[in-house]
């Protein structure tokens, strides 16, 4: 539960932006995203690997010209 103290006389457009950066930083719709499905483990670590080569790729590209 994520609570947002609110000080007196504090604007609520600042209390509620650091309820959404707050919101955001506990990764909880990425984690309700990944809930909805389940996904093998076998595939999530495909991914994983499909993504750490493609970043590899691109950091190599950049290194070279």
């Amino acid at each position: 539960m994520l609570i947002i103290p609110v000080k007196d006389g504090e604007n609520i457009d600042r209390a509620l932006k650091r309820f959404k950066r707050k919101f955001d930083r506990t990764k909880t719709m990425k984690n309700l995203r990944n809930r909805k499905h389940f996904t093998k483990p076998s595939v999530e670590k495909r991914a994983q690997n499909i993504k750490a080569a493609y970043v590899q790729r691109l950091r190599t590209q950049e290194e070279q010209g």
